[in-house]
């Protein structure tokens, strides 16, 4: 009897009478699967040894937003060439006292307080409070004192900005509070992390104990996904010094890195546990008459684990040779969607796709060649265990694997139109939102209450007005006429003090080119409210062009303000080209493995749909302040790097289950029967990765960076939405109204496309000359999971 389902079993089978060459996957998981410790101390070894040579070197990590072109940009190369004192980093240090700051002993006070900070090395100058009259509140409660500092922030020492927040503070007391602010004081009090990864992997694991009922086989994934992380933050450690990497690059790395190794691993190992029963059925020991694995001594278990040998050689190979292709082609989505975001031509944003993309490669080769091992040194445990939740299972007449999914196939098939349209207009009401989002950059008013830099940003819009801690530097820049600017500085002065929505403007400060000088302006609004983005507007084209013509000065708007502005504007700019890359490629590689158009087209839509409603989750969490989040717009990349992240791991998912739907349609035939037959076979798999990655990202929504906060809670929402409307409602509902017509692809076009498949067809039979199991009833009780496959592939 041909049995269609085992797949090749041994190296050189045999099919059509003659032999067939392994495939690579095959091969791979051999070699790793012979040659386990071989493999397992290659991998110890590149983990200690990037490892090692990351804390040699160090890191260079550094946060570049400039966008050469913009005119943020254009305005603090200008600062920077003509040596204006605005070009460097500094720090506030904030005082207040309800009784006034202008009594003897308070000026007493802050004076030795300021000295003493003046003597650390990293502080190149000191001004006073009591040196600069506008440095004090009108009211006479609040003023601050500016530190330069020796370079720019990144560049100080931690623990240095750290000494320079405790000097400052031993002087508080007596109704004086002392309070920091900026980037360099911001930066000292972010924690080291590490619990909300520690949370999500402590998470994962739960889910694959309840999944596998076996510490050891739950931890192989894990496992499997920490060595490929591991490995790969130290290679981008070392990469730092060759390719500029923002500093927010190893949290997000360890975000995607965690969820998708553990997610690869999880379905090659389901599959391999799978490939165990049927290798069981085979030799007789699921029926515990006398084949191996029967035994309970140590060295019965010794022996039958020798004698099984075989069959989990070959279990391994099969695994990899069917859910392994999966597994590939997922992770080479997942790379060119990263990778699509070198088509916004954002520098900042380049590195931190390259890092990514480099994180998902390295987990992709970790659960195809360290995974084997892991299985070839846990093997004999892994399956008798396997072989005890089996026969349990059978002993409880527990029903066939997937008959709820194929039940839940069948439902949505008899009401089609009502699961569409139910699904999509929960979808399309999460996604409105997004439609009003906007992009920014968050800043010290967004930390905790508890951070001096938030107490500090309080306390200076309070004593100075919100738009203090965000001014707008606006560059008086005269040098291609030659001719001072001071008289055009002063007109510009005098318009900017009459313009709506600025609240001071500062008297002319000069540079050491008599051609270049510069203003700060600050707005009556908050730097992330959208009063501030629409005074930078209203600047830059109408305000200062009136001013060029009547002084024939060129100005330019700079700041941290303004480059926020500018960022967000190149994103939006170039967002539509970035998602015409992705969707178009990854839709031809899906045109081209499942041989139909409107499969990728339909596969396009809906993860738009998936990633649309995640936004718009951010956006009323974050910016519209839902559930108690402070307030503010969205970090200006997180939009795209959802986008790529999402579409990748939405396209796994596709293929997992539409690679078991197109078997079954080619098998049979009958659409209706293939959709049932794909949810009730990957189903429970899709079901327990979505579950792992939604527990890993949303972990991240512990962690007290806003950033990472919105990461963790856009990819949770974009996850459980794809894998419960997506998967559960629209795919069966939208392939049963296709019909037949889902698989449909034009003749020329199908000429043109070069054929890819995921798993070799090979059709097994007597002739191959390797004989079939007994059939399920014929002296041997079916396995769950041979008879259906519990897991995405297509069957021998």
């Amino acid at each position: 009897m041909s049995n269609a389902r085992t797949g090749p079993r041994a190296h050189g089978d045999t099919a059509g009478g003659g032999p067939k060459r392994p495939g690579i996957f095959e091969r791979i998981a051999a070699f790793s699967f012979r040659h386990k410790w071989r493999a397992l101390v290659l991998w110890a070894a590149v983990l200690i040894g990037v490892q090692a040579l990351s804390m040699v070197v160090g890191n260079d990590y550094r946060n570049d937003f400039s966008l050469p072109g913009t005119e943020s940009h254009q305005a603090q190369r200008t600062l920077e060439e003509k040596g204006a004192a605005q070009a460097g980093d500094s720090i506030q240090i904030v005082v207040r006292d309800e009784e006034g700051l202008r009594t003897a002993a308070h000026e007493k006070r802050v004076a030795a307080m300021l000295k003493k900070v003046a003597a650390q090395d990293s502080v190149t100058a000191v001004v006073s409070p009591y040196d600069d009259k506008s440095a004090v509140s009108r009211d006479g409660t609040i003023g601050y004192a500016t530190v330069t500092l020796d370079g720019l922030a990144e560049e100080v020492p931690k623990e240095e900005r750290v000494e320079l927040i405790d000097t400052a503070q031993e002087f508080e007391g007596d109704g004086l509070r002392v309070e920091l602010g900026g980037d360099a004081i911001r930066n000292a009090e972010e924690g080291e992390g590490g619990a909300a990864e520690g949370a999500g992997m402590l998470g994962a694991l739960i889910i694959l104990v309840f999944l596998f009922g076996s510490v050891v086989a739950a931890g192989l994934p894990v496992i499997t996904a920490l060595f490929a992380v591991g490995s790969t933050m130290g290679l981008i450690v070392m990469a730092s010094h060759f390719v500029t990497l923002a500093d927010f690059t190893p949290p997000l790395m360890m975000l995607v890195g965690l969820g998708v190794g553990i997610d690869y691993a999880l379905l090659i190992f389901s599959r391999y546990r799978t490939e165990l029963l049927v290798e069981a059925a085979r030799d007789g020991s699921l029926a515990g008459g006398g084949g191996a694995g029967e035994g309970n001594d140590r060295a019965s278990r010794k022996a039958a684990d020798r004698a099984s040998r075989p069959g989990q050689e070959r279990a391994a190979r099969v695994a990899l040779d069917a859910a392994g292709r999966t597994v590939f082609f997922a992770g080479c989505t997942v790379i060119i969607a990263l990778l699509g975001m070198y088509a916004l031509g954002l520098g900042s944003l380049q590195g931190v796709a390259l890092a990514m993309a480099l994180t998902v490669l390295v987990t992709m080769i970790a659960s195809l060649t360290l995974l084997p091992a892991l299985l070839s040194a846990f093997g004999g445990r892994i399956r008798r265990n396997v072989l005890k939740r089996a026969r349990g299972q059978a002993a409880r007449g527990r029903k066939e694997e997937g008959t709820a999914w194929r039940r839940w196939g069948g439902g949505v098939q008899r009401h089609p139109w009502a699961a569409l349209l139910v699904a999509v207009v929960a979808l399309g009401a999460l996604a409105a939102p997004a439609l009003n989002m906007r992009l920014g950059f968050a800043d010290a008013g967004n930390d905790a209450e508890s951070t001096t830099s938030r107490q500090a940003y309080d306390l200076l819009a309070e004593g100075f007005g919100p738009g203090f801690n965000g001014p707008l530097i606006v560059v008086a820049d005269g040098e291609e006429k030659g001719e001072p600017v001071k008289d055009a500085a002063g007109t510009l002065r005098t318009t900017l003090e009459d313009t709506t929505g600025i609240a001071a403007v500062s008297p002319a400060i000069p540079t050491k080119d008599p051609s270049v000088a510069l203003l700060i302006a600050y707005p009556a609004s908050a730097p992330q409210a959208e009063a501030t983005s629409d005074l930078v507007g209203s600047l830059r084209d109408d305000i200062l062009p009136r001013v060029e013509r009547e002084t024939g000065t060129r100005f330019l708007v700079g700041g941290a303000t303004a480059a926020a502005e500018d960022f967000s504007l190149k994103v939006q700019d170039r967002i539509s080209v970035f998602v015409a890359i992705v969707v178009g490629l990854s839709a031809l590689l899906l045109m081209a493995v499942f041989r139909s158009v409107l499969i990728p087209l339909k596969a396009a839509v809906l993860n738009l749909l998936s990633i649309g409603a995640s936004l718009g989750a951010v956006t009323l969490v974050f910016q519209e302040g839902w559930f108690g989040v402070q307030p503010g717009p969205v970090e200006a990349f997180i939009p795209v790097m959802i986008f790529a992240i999402v579409f990748g791991l939405s396209m796994d998912y596709e293929v997992f289950l539409l690679s078991r739907i197109h078997e079954e349609w080619e098998n049979t035939k009958d659409p209706s029967h293939a959709v049932r037959e794909g949810l009730a076979h990957t189903g429970k798999v899709i079901t327990a990765a979505a579950a792992i990655m939604i527990v890993v990202f949303a972990a991240f929504i512990l962690s007290p960076e806003r950033m990472l906060q919105q990461f963790g809670l856009g990819l949770a929402v974009a996850i459980l939405l794809d894998a419960v409307l997506i998967r559960c409602l629209i795919v069966p509902a939208v392939m049963q109204l296709l019909g037949r017509r889902a698989w449909w692809l034009p003749a020329p076009l199908g000429r043109l496309l070069p054929r890819v498949e995921i798993e070799r067809h090979e059709q097994r039979g007597p002739e191959s000359g390797e004989s079939a199991p007994e059939a399920p009833g014929q002296g041997a009780p079916e396995a769950p999971g041979q008879g259906a496959y519990a897991d995405p592939g297509l069957r021998r």
